[in-house]
């Protein structure tokens, strides 16, 4: 049997559409329910549906009274509050294209960014860096203001076209954006079933910040697409508080990355009595942490399998769930297949690249002025993923690793060549290798072996270094200065001899 999925396919998406009319379609026939409650350990910032939809067409009809127009590029530079999906709604509501970024980037990392993108405008908070870019600066007390205007009419048109877009980091090093169409949401319903388990009647509750696009989907759009209540702890609510909310505010689906339930285990779990199960994604759930955690609550936690041109589309499920060592099935209405060397489908049991049928709905437009990356993972009908996996013969996914040195920091994807640029311009160092070194089960951090030059820097300068230029989750955490860095035949360098030196050091030690 080949590793191959055949779905039935999925109901397409309605036209004309909107992405942001589908997400808060549901809301019109509850206007008065909640939609989001910002939790607090003292109470609640509650918006209706009728108070969120008011807000995001304000915010659209601001967009256009100040001159903007459908398909001007807006980059974000927002913190962890309400406004950020306000913002990413609104300016999709009015058919602009929102571009969601970290809060964490450095003025340099912004600026590189921005460059590429050419963006129209840029709103913002203060405290937040900006690029250095003659783009105009809307500030999020004026967007505040726009919530009262009269509504915009929705942009409608094909759901094809450009909705929004988010960065992703490239193996070359260079941040690039990832365009999705608006159609990217309606696809988002073969998660409902596939992974959630959502019905109308849940309180999710997202331990992510509101400016994270895993937040942003599972968090907010996809609760409030199917007429939920999204719950969002407020900025300053640390993990260990995070049980005391689910129990205080009724949570009956708990979302987070792994490191997050880590945290949150560290103190007694109180009887949660309306919680069902939970749900994981960004990186690899630790068994141990899967198992404290149904020993804690007495539920399951279900993971998925994903990525930024995609979204998640292989996870374990209430009504599936995934046998141990695997991640899950593919979600129903997904193609997927693992691919030889040849291009073709594998037999099931045999390992082989990840693939998504280029006509998924979910799967992005391509890289933003990079036609030559988008052709490379968009080959033979096929979305190439990068990731090396077996499909067993009842059609589990099986994870064995990527065929790059992506790196993963809490849930991050980021490249190592972006790092090493960085460190191969500090002074102290002649060359260094960004890798991702495991320091406990189900824990791993960013290190940077490094040649220093004549002049050795210390561990204080190097952080000093890392703080200017690079964003907080992209920092290493480790700093180890070699004689040399081992290479191959090619002349590559070896980054898994430096791992598995380091780990070898590390077990022995």
């Amino acid at each position: 049997m080949l590793s191959i999925t055949e779905p039935q396919a999925s109901a397409p998406c309605p036209q004309p559409f909107n992405m942001a009319a589908y997400v808060l379609a549901a809301g019109r026939e509850q206007p008065d329910k909640i939609a989001l409650q910002v939790l607090r350990l003292t109470g609640a910032e509650r918006w209706s549906y009728a108070a969120l939809t008011r807000a995001v067409r304000g915010i659209g009809t601001g967009f256009l009274e100040a001159g903007f127009r459908p398909g001007d590029r807006v980059l974000m530079r927002l913190g962890n509050t309400v406004d950020f999906p306000l913002a990413f709604l609104g300016a999709i509501a009015a058919g602009l294209v929102p571009v969601p970024t970290s809060a964490q980037l450095t003025e340099s990392e912004i600026s590189s960014m921005a460059e590429g993108l050419e963006p129209a405008l840029i709103v913002a908070e203060p405290g937040i860096a900006l690029p250095r870019h003659p783009a105009p600066v809307i500030a999020a007390d004026t967007l505040r203001g726009w919530h009262a205007l009269e509504p915009c009419d929705w942009d409608l048109g094909s759901p094809d076209r450009l909705a929004y877009m988010i960065f992703t980091s490239g193996t070359s090093g260079r941040p690039r954006a990832v365009m999705h169409a608006h159609r990217a949401v309606w696809a988002r319903r073969m998660m409902w079933d596939g992974w959630y388990g959502l019905t109308p009647q849940d309180r999710l509750l997202h331990a992510g910040a509101f400016n994270w696009t895993y937040t942003l989907g599972t968090g907010l759009m996809d609760p409030w697409a199917i007429g939920a209540t999204a719950l969002i702890p407020d900025a300053g609510i640390e993990a260990v508080q995070l049980p005391l909310l689910l129990k205080r505010f009724d949570a009956t689906i708990f979302a987070a990355a792994p490191g997050v339930y880590r945290q949150m285990l560290k103190v007694p779990v109180p009887p949660l009595p309306r919680l069902r199960h939970g749900l994981s994604a960004g990186e690899k759930l630790a068994d141990p942490v899967r198992t404290a955690w149904e020993e804690a609550t007495g539920t399951a936690i279900f993971e998925a399998l994903g990525m930024s041109e995609v979204s998640t589309f292989v996870s374990a499920c209430p009504e599936r769930s995934a046998p141990a060592g695997t991640a899950g099935f593919a979600q129903p209405g997904r193609r997927i297949a693992v691919l030889g060397d040849d291009g073709h489908p594998v037999p099931r049991g045999q390992p082989g690249e990840l693939a998504v049928d280029a006509r998924d709905p979910g799967l992005f437009l391509g890289y933003w002025r990079a036609e030559a990356d988008t052709a490379a993972r968009l080959r033979d009908g096929w979305f190439h993923t990068g990731d090396t996996v077996l499909m067993e013969e009842a059609g589990a996914i099986r994870y064995l690793g990527r065929d790059d040195d992506m790196l993963n920091a809490g849930g991050f994807r980021v490249s190592p060549l972006e790092i090493e640029r960085v460190f191969d311009a500090h002074p102290g160092i002649q060359e260094s290798a960004a890798v991702e070194l495991p320091v406990r089960e189900g824990v791993s951090v960013i290190g940077l072996f490094y040649i220093p030059s004549q002049t050795p820097p210390d561990e204080d300068a190097l952080n000093a270094h890392a703080r200017t230029h690079l964003a907080r989750y992209k920092q290493p955490r480790l700093f180890v200065a070699e004689t040399a860095l081992p290479r191959g035949a090619n002349n590559k360098l070896n980054r898994r001899a430096l791992r598995e030196g380091w780990r070898t050091r590390h077990d022995h030690a």
